[in-house]
């Protein structure tokens, strides 16, 4: 009988060892990442980020392409037409047109010169030609705001609305790395707190083992000490696998300056997290509620549309008036300010062209659609403010109720922990006295491994929420309210 208990713990012993020797403890010194390194990586070098920031420029970039309707211009042609010896007409026209912010007007200065047989009488000049200064003027349609003025105003509205949309993208790519920075730190934990219950299992197994061998404790009682160990061995290989897929989550967050990625060392683990005191977060509830209405990316996105939609409605409004364009310009034979030119053919005011054009839709059917389509999209607009704001309000009350939730769950745990380790405590002290079994040491020590685990996703859990408050404000943990 003797000879079948030895070869039994041998076998037992055998499974033991090998499952010990599978067991990857993770040796080796460990490096703590916290979560402001994380954080501080992810936000210069996350290529989303990066990308985020190109908004602002590519809006810059359009407030300059407006700018270019006030642009001066020159223009120049030249035409000639000989025939039979005779020259039909030579023309040549030049202008430089400056676009002027105020009232839409133009500031024209012009050399033409129209000589030849046929030239029309009423451009003809003489032989030296003509120079003149004038100005366009709409004093209809287009005097307050015109096509170009209400390109550029919008062209910087969208400056606001790309700031705004960056912002939200950012904040997407922050809660996002730190909800995988805490399912990390909760894969850690776990693997850590199972890996010291299987160290404790086979401890406990080595002790039965030469107690059984001497006869102080029955062979059964080895049995059961490795199947403990198998078990937790087996769950430990389990959380392996979390861990590393973890892991892999993290990497795709790290990026270093040279636009490479980068992964988490293996020598790398998480920060050891303390609940946050309640009070903090519940003094925070107002500033965080203020935020989110005022600077949150989605309403600050909303509010730059409704900027867009008024000026859109007053250019919209600005079209019902009828077309009156007014041109005018002061004329001179002088091609130079040295050469002599008789008083009557310089720079007077009897000495002028004088134009005006007329033009008015009688129905405008096509502008008064336009204005009233433009109506139609603030008011719905308008809704929308009012619904985001309040779904924006919700959410933030929902993420600190949340918060408060786990913030009780967190200290009911920690009690049931502390109360379980005075249970295995009082058992263990009882199977050195004989009266306890190998089976209640393990249940409870199973229990107190379990709770601890529970311990650890609660706060994984807790922190999420954390970001989740932040996030749902409209700014980041690190973000200024």
């Amino acid at each position: 009988m003797k000879k079948i208990v030895c070869l039994l713990l041998f076998w037992l012993f055998l499974g033991a060892a090998e499952s010990s020797a599978q067991t990857d403890t993770t040796g080796g010194s460990e490096v703590v990442f916290t979560l402001r390194d994380f954080e501080q990586i992810v936000l210069t070098n996350h290529p989303i980020v990066k990308q985020a920031a190109l908004l602002s420029e590519e809006a810059q970039a359009k407030v300059q392409q407006a700018w270019g309707s006030f642009d001066p211009a020159l223009k120049s042609h030249f035409g000639r037409k000989t025939f039979g010896n005779t020259e039909y007409y030579n023309n040549w026209s030049n202008e430089l047109k400056v676009p002027l912010w105020l009232a839409g007007a133009d500031l024209k200065v012009g050399y033409d010169r129209f000589v030849g047989t046929y030239t029309n009488p009423e451009t003809r000049t003489s032989n030296p030609g003509l120079a003149g200064i004038g100005l366009s003027l709409p004093i209809g349609q287009g005097f307050l705001i015109d096509s170009r003025r209400n390109t550029l105003r919008q062209a910087k509205v969208m400056v606001a609305y790309a700031e705004a949309e960056k912002v939200k993208q950012i904040n997407q790519v922050w809660l996002e790395a730190v909800k995988d920075y805490w399912s990390w730190f909760y894969a850690y934990r776990q693997f850590v707190l199972v890996r010291e219950g299987a160290d404790l299992a086979y401890n406990r197994f080595e002790f039965v083992k030469k107690q059984t061998l001497i006869g102080d404790k029955p062979a059964i009682d080895s049995v059961e000490a490795a199947i403990t160990f198998q078990e937790r061995s087996l769950q430990l290989e389990k959380i392996k696998v979390e861990l590393n897929n973890s892991r892999l989550l993290i990497s795709n967050h790290l990026w270093n300056a040279r636009e490479e990625p980068v992964e988490l060392p293996d020598s790398a683990s998480p920060q050891q997290t303390e609940p946050s005191v309640k009070d903090f977060y519940k003094k925070q509830l107002d500033d965080l509620l203020a935020n989110a209405s005022s600077r949150h990316p989605e309403l600050l996105m909303l509010n730059s549309k409704g900027t867009q939609l008024q000026l859109e409605r007053n250019y919209r409004r600005e079209m019902l008036k009828p077309k009156l364009g007014l041109s005018a310009s002061l004329i001179t034979s002088r091609t130079d300010f040295g050469s002599y030119v008789p008083e009557y053919y310089d720079l007077r005011w009897n000495n002028y062209k004088l134009g005006v054009d007329f033009s008015f839709p009688l129905f405008l059917r096509a502008e008064r659609g336009k204005l009233q389509e433009t109506k139609v999209k603030q008011r719905s607009l308008r809704f929308d403010i009012q619904q985001t704001r309040r779904e924006i309000n919700t959410r933030v009350l929902s993420a600190y109720n949340t918060l408060l939730a786990y913030e009780s769950q967190l200290a009911i745990q920690s009690r049931s922990i502390e109360n379980q380790q005075v249970l295995l405590s009082g058992e263990l002290a009882k199977f050195e006295l004989g009266e306890s079994t190998l089976f209640l040491i393990n249940s409870r020590e199973t229990k107190l491994i379990d709770m601890k685990v529970k311990l650890a996703e609660l706060v994984s859990s807790y922190q999420k929420s954390i970001a989740e408050l932040y996030y749902y404000a409209g700014t980041t943990a690190n973000g200024e309210l």
